[in-house]
């Protein structure tokens, strides 16, 4: 029996080293990843101020997986009928998947946008914000940084671009546009406040109810009809679904299958829990539908192997899944050198905030094996080095 993970994200990663301990032996297990690394993404950011970070997030998978085998190709496509997997470098056939692709970022057909934005999904992508961050901070000129989209990536982004403002003394300014009412849509209103209220004290200028429309090599076009002009643009507006997956989003119930043996979780789909609630694209539900998928996945396997084995049939309309539901325990993002994080319903800021965001930030390189290798020493002394303290 094969037992595939395609996509080594939070959801890929966390599901393979759970499975790595789930699964019989005798069953065989793969991760594909375009890359033999996993990028901690929510501390990409961060490599927008300080480079030198970025090996301190990056987790080489050989390194931290054991039984599982690491396959490096690109997932072009996904034959559930035939469980057969394409591949950049062939074909993988499967008795089981977890497609765990995570998500691209949409830029809604919006004309020039693509053209002239840099997103920020990949290391290559911070490194070329930052680069072209300290030309603008630096000309003789009073520079203009537009980020498009005030979910938390972009929050974070603008945070960083504006502490290097003042790192660098410049008078660059920073602009924050978003379509909706608020900024971190869908989260709760004080934590929205918040956020607005940590962003404005670093000097982010932040506009609401400010839909882009399109884009040109100077200039955001609104559709007020307004042009914001800018020096850098940085999009950072939405999510779309894998090219493996049409570029679309599947929804998934509670039990978190496409089918009968093919699993979906993380960014790479819409996810309503067992309470009939939508799911957040977070890392958080990514790595909490890991744990419901490994338990579903070792349920499949064993009642294969038995049924095998002739001690039982096995029956897919009385397999019993474990139904995923979804409980955050609360909300981190950072701003520049601030933080915001809500627990429960409490929002703090400042000191506290920062150091849950550093602790978690820690305790999830722990989670998947990173702490004993160079990246969790790395991210370790960057920690202590950012707060002043000797670990």
């Amino acid at each position: 029996m094969h037992v595939v993970a395609l996509g080594a994200g939070y959801a890929g990663l966390t599901l393979t080293r759970l499975l790595e301990d789930d699964l019989p032996k005798g069953v065989d297990l793969t991760l594909v990843n375009e890359s033999p690394d996993h990028l901690v993404q929510h501390e990409l950011h961060r490599v927008v101020r300080r480079p030198e970070l970025a090996t301190a997030i990056t987790v080489s998978l050989p390194q931290v997986l054991e039984r599982a085998a690491v396959r490096v190709a690109r997932v072009e496509d996904v034959d559930r009928e035939e469980r057969v997997v394409s591949l950049s470098s062939g074909a993988l056939e499967y008795d089981v998947a977890a497609i765990c692709l995570g998500a691209q970022t949409a830029y809604y057909d919006l004309e020039g946008v693509r053209e002239h934005a840099t997103p920020l999904k990949r290391l290559s992508h911070a490194i070329r914000i930052r680069s072209r961050a300290l030309e603008v901070i630096r000309s003789a000129a009073a520079g203009r940084i537009v980020v498009g989209g005030a979910g938390l990536s972009g929050v974070q982004v603008a945070g960083e671009l504006a502490a290097l403002v003042d790192e660098e003394y410049g008078d660059a300014t920073i602009t924050v546009l978003e379509q909706l009412d608020s900024v971190a849509p869908g989260f709760p209103s004080n934590f929205q406040r918040a956020v607005r209220s940590a962003l404005e004290e670093q000097g982010v200028e932040v506009r609401t109810e400010a839909p882009v429309l399109r884009a040109d090599e100077t200039h955001v076009h609104l559709e007020s009809g307004e042009r914001v002009p800018y020096d850098q643009f940085v999009w950072t507006g939405g999510i779309r679904g894998s090219d493996a997956l049409a570029r679309e989003r599947p929804a998934v119930e509670s039990d978190l299958r496409l089918d009968e043996r093919t699993f979906a979780l993380g960014d790479a789909v819409r996810v309503t829990d067992a309470d009939g609630e939508p799911v957040p694209a977070s890392a958080q539900a990514a790595v909490r539908e890991a744990r419901t998928v490994a338990e579903n996945i070792s349920r499949v396997v064993t009642a294969e192997r038995d049924e095998a084995a002739g001690t039982a049939t096995v029956d897919d309309s009385v397999l019993e899944f474990e139904p995923f539901a979804f409980d955050s325990p609360g909300w981190l993002v950072s701003v520049g050198d601030d933080a915001v994080a809500q627990v429960g319903p409490a929002v703090v800021t400042g000191k506290p905030a920062k150091a849950l965001k550093e602790t978690v930030g820690f305790g999830y390189l722990s989670s998947v094996g990173a702490v004993g290798n160079a990246t969790g020493r790395a991210y370790r002394e960057f920690v202590s080095r950012r707060f002043g303290r000797e670990d």
